[in-house]
């Protein structure tokens, strides 16, 4: 039972119920987009596992795993094992992203590599300026530092 089925002065004015007597009551307070974004959080959180798991797999252009990969098909893999079906790309992937400031960033997000408005390669970022991606072919799926400012970040929906 809510706190406005047990107050009836508080259905009269469910509007303008403050916080403190909802608190009193056994209410709850609902902020639009708090559940959203801390689902958004958890999904972003279970693809980091997923890639960082991957940790070693080898580089293999157009390969979605879930041996080998290249940049996207490994968040495209991540993701996916998370719960979230993403595009192809690396560019469709930031094209199907909340974009998001550097400021805003945190792990889970995917970091977006540019040169002008070319994106050219993505990773999910694992905090503290690093980040999980499949680098290159001869490479391996691996934890690096970021080296560029020329980036995007993005948080999946």
């Amino acid at each position: 039972m809510t706190a406005l089925n047990r107050v009836p002065s508080l259905m009269a004015r469910a509007g303008t119920a403050s916080a403190l007597t909802l608190a009193a009551v056994g209410g709850t307070i609902v902020i639009p987009g708090a559940a959203s974004e801390a689902a958004a959080a958890s999904l972003g959180t279970k693809a980091l596992k997923v890639a960082a798991s991957k940790k070693g797999s080898p580089y293999q252009w157009g390969a979605a795993g879930p041996y080998r990969f290249d940049c996207s098909g490994l968040t495209l893999y991540s993701f996916k094992k998370a719960g979230k079906k993403l595009p192809r790309t690396a560019a469709q992937q930031y094209n199907n992203t909340r974009h998001i400031s550097a400021s805003k960033r945190r792990a889970g997000d995917l970091v977006f590599f540019h040169s002008g408005r070319s994106i050219y390669h993505v990773g999910i970022y694992a905090g503290k300026g690093k980040i999980w991606h499949a680098p290159k072919t001869g490479d391996v799926v691996r934890l690096q530092k970021i080296w560029t400012s020329s980036v995007y970040y993005g948080r999946v929906k």
